[in-house]
């Protein structure tokens, strides 16, 4: 069984919503009831961000209200991404473009619907063209009185960082294996496979959440630790392998799919109830679409992660042949996994640029060595020893 996110907090504490990010909690915690015009909300994904944002946005107009109920429904909406004075602005394309940029500036301007505030949310941001940040800067430097942005990005980019000076900066760094696991836990997982689930998440609450729900997913990670035994330096055998890691990672969207199923019979279900107009199905179907795209990255990033998880450890294992028994064989094996593992991290680089994932994989794997076994490298380190010895006894004799 899948842990279940908490999608509102306990009414006395929305903020339990963030876990492991105590700094930028307390950061928030004090800027909600006088907030200033901007924040930049920075940090990887899966690290609490998106959640934070929503509840910053509620207590920014909770602030205000005069009655605990009124407090408990601004807090609520936002939370549901129902609040008429919560905008989440989301990218269309690629990137953000100087279109929406326009529809920004519009929505800026428009008047709160309920009270005197309302915040627009600006997501991934990290992705927005350099002439659309050139048309945001005016009006999120000084917005009508009242608009609250928060804006959103993975990272900062050369396109962001002029925006971002005129933003409060807010980190939500990595969260620890520990933090993710104590989430998964809280949420009714059992402890181990929460344990195993956060090691691979890297920090990322939201893909944990997924990963305990599927049952494949330890033998996909098996497969990408695989990869640097199995290669043998030739094209045919990289494009095989690429092909078998991809059929894995489609695999893999199926509980991301079964999660969509049951999200599209709510929303039937709502528009029974309700009728069509503002049900979210169009918003519903491409936020599908952006979940997908992302889990392919996920994937492909947790694999890479492994793959240098190996390298790393065949380094190890090579530095720790003693010196006398060391051999040219375990210098040239340190040197090839020093020159894997920055292979590695030129394609995890290269993710945040939507590469075509066949071509990068295979680009990668064709630059890669040959990973002993590792019963054979403990027959290497054994032999070197062997070597060392005889050595020494002749200079004895």
């Amino acid at each position: 069984m899948s842990p279940q996110p908490s999608t509102a907090a306990p009414q006395d504490d929305p903020w339990r919503a963030v876990p492991g990010q105590d700094r930028a909690v307390a950061q928030l915690r004090a800027a909600a009831p006088e907030p200033v015009h901007a924040y930049l909300f920075i940090g990887p994904p899966g690290s609490g961000k998106q959640v934070a944002a929503r509840v910053f946005a509620g207590e920014v107009l909770a602030a205000t209200a005069a009655t605990s109920e009124a407090v408990a429904r601004h807090r609520g909406l936002a939370a549901a991404d129902q609040h008429p004075d919560v905008t989440v602005v989301r990218r269309e394309g690629a990137s953000i473009q100087v279109r929406q940029a326009a529809e920004i500036v519009r929505l800026a301007s428009m008047k709160p619907v309920e009270g005197a505030r309302k915040v627009l949310i600006l997501d991934e941001f990290h992705l927005v063209a350099d002439a659309t940040a050139g048309k945001l800067l005016k009006t999120v430097e000084e917005p009508p009185g009242g608009t609250v942005f928060v804006v959103l990005a993975d990272d900062l980019p050369g396109e962001l960082v002029t925006i971002a000076s005129r933003c409060v900066p807010v980190e939500f760094p990595s969260l620890t294996a520990e933090v993710v696991a104590a989430e998964l836990v809280g949420e009714g997982l059992d402890p181990r496979r929460a344990e195993q689930v956060a090691r691979v998440a890297h920090g990322d609450v939201d893909r944990a959440r997924l990963l305990a729900g599927d049952e494949r997913f330890a033998v996909r990670v098996e497969a990408w630790r695989a990869v640097g035994g199995r290669l043998d330096g030739t094209g045919a055998m990289a494009a095989d392998i690429v092909a078998e890691l991809r059929a894995a990672i489609d695999d893999a969207a199926a509980t991301l799919q079964d999660r969509h199923a049951v999200e599209i019979a709510e929303l039937d279900e709502r528009i029974e109830r309700y009728g069509q107009r503002g049900a979210g199905g169009r918003q519903l179907e491409e936020s599908h679409r952006r979940q997908l795209r992302r889990l392919r990255t996920d994937e492909v990033r947790m694999g890479l992660g492994e793959l240098a998880h190996t390298y790393r450890d065949h380094m190890v294992a090579a530095a720790a042949v003693p010196a006398l028994a060391a051999g040219p064989d375990e210098a040239a094996r340190i040197d090839g996994a020093a020159r894997a593992l920055a292979a590695i991290n030129d394609a995890l680089d290269a993710l945040v640029r939507n590469p075509n994932e066949e071509l990068l994989l295979q680009a990668l794997l064709l630059r890669l060595p040959r990973v002993r076994a590792g019963a054979a490298q403990e027959e290497a380190v054994a032999a070197s020893s062997m070597r060392a010895s005889a050595g020494t006894g002749r200079e004895n004799r």
